[in-house]
């Protein structure tokens, strides 16, 4: 039997992660937490409330909840839903396409969601709260902290760190070996040969 869960957020990225969950065939979507209420069905799954209803829901015993949030130039949206949902007690479960390849002795954090066609090898750790978007690859031994997004096609090699809040954007590419700090912005297809200092953008 699926288990049941919301999702909060809205928008573009919201999509993707309805398309992720639904073809990840673990949970049952029942509604969708959207901050502003602006309508009453996203994708056919109604709205069934605000973050303000959040404590209500979990006392309605729905304790799973998938965070659609992206992360762009600010991390700091879907780290604030997800330190609220922790609060409430939710269960933040990591999320994985099946269409993704990872090897066994790779290490994934609560509520990280993995989309389609990722390929995540051998001793590779990722934290809490990262978006491991379409057809990212992340080499071996590469270990990337909480709350980064990792975009589509993005190419990270092997023995990189990456800090906290960072986001790389699609089709980048990072060198092995290299360490990028926190709250770190890699734009769109940006070719990253040597260390990055935290609170940079590299365009």
């Amino acid at each position: 039997m699926k288990k049941k869960i919301i999702l909060i957020g809205s928008g573009g990225h919201m999509a993707s992660t309805i398309n992720l969950i639904e073809s990840n065939n673990q949970f049952k979507i029942i509604g969708i937490i959207d901050k502003y209420k602006r309508k009453k069905k996203f994708m056919g799954y109604s709205i069934i409330g605000t973050d303000k209803d959040l404590i209500s829901i979990f006392k309605r015993n729905i304790r799973n909840c998938c965070i659609g949030i992206g992360q762009l130039k600010d991390s700091k949206p879907r780290i604030d839903v997800f330190k609220k949902l922790k609060k409430i007690g939710f269960n933040i479960p990591k999320i994985i396409s099946k269409s993704a390849v990872l090897h066994r002795t790779v290490k994934i954090g609560k509520g990280t969601t993995v989309f389609h066609n990722c390929i995540i090898n051998s001793n590779a750790v990722i934290g809490e709260n990262c978006i491991i978007n379409t057809r990212a690859i992340i080499e071996h031994d590469t270990i990337i902290g909480n709350n980064c997004h990792i975009s589509t096609g993005a190419i990270v090699n092997g023995s990189v760190k990456i800090g906290d809040n960072t986001f790389v954007g699609s089709g980048a590419i990072i060198r092995n070996n290299v360490i990028i700090g926190k709250n770190v912005v890699i734009g769109m297809g940006q070719k990253i040969k040597k260390n990055v200092k935290s609170n940079s953008t590299i365009k």
